[in-house]
């Protein structure tokens, strides 16, 4: 699963896989998954591998932890990490929003902040996304989305939102300069007549 184009893709374990199914702690998706995704929507119950969400134009996707390189060169949609991220989280991101759950308060050192900013939750931020939890859980069944919105009040504090800071202001005029403070080169002089 590479790329997403406008399609709605539901990821989780089999009910006889075995393992702890419910924990969010398996991976399973694996590297690279989201890459260049344009839009539609993901709901993986479990992490994802590394560089989860690369070039994402436009993709929704809610996970349960990824690996290194998460959301690098993201240029639009959201990304919900319900988990730990690894390294260089957000390199060269410049559109989008992604939002994670930073339990152990390790998710800043993690976090590129060349381009983006580690901040708190507003309100407006909540509009977006505990639907998509709740959506998450609607749809996979997580025991993680279950816990994170029953325990929402304590909850809330450990979510990051991760976005590309303002560009600094460029002063431009757009006006040409007077025809007199341009420069004519010297072959292109015509003589002037006497």
């Amino acid at each position: 699963m590479k790329r997403l184009s406008g399609a709605e893709i539901i990821v989780k374990p089999f009910p006889q896989a075995g393992y702890a199914a419910r924990s969010g702690a398996q991976t399973i998706l694996g590297n690279a998954a989201l890459y260049g995704a344009t839009s539609g929507r993901l709901f993986a119950a479990g992490r994802a591998g590394d560089r989860f969400a690369v070039r994402n134009s436009g993709a929704v996707a809610v996970v349960e932890g990824l690996g290194a390189h998460g959301c690098e060169y993201m240029t639009g949609g959201v990304v919900v990490v319900l988990g730990t991220t690894g390294a260089n989280f957000g390199a060269g991101m410049t559109n989008g929003v992604a939002f994670v759950l930073d339990e152990d308060g390790r998710f800043a050192s993690r976090c590129n902040t060349e381009l983006v900013a580690v901040e708190a939750l507003t309100a407006a931020d909540e509009e977006i996304l505990l639907p998509l939890v709740g959506a998450h859980l609607e749809r996979t069944g997580s025991a993680v989305a279950a816990r994170i919105l029953a325990e929402w009040e304590s909850m809330r504090p450990f979510v990051r939102r991760v976005a590309p800071r303002p560009a600094p202001a460029v002063a431009l005029s757009l006006a040409p300069p007077p025809a007199a403070e341009l420069p004519i080169p010297e072959k292109t002089r015509m003589a002037r007549p006497a």
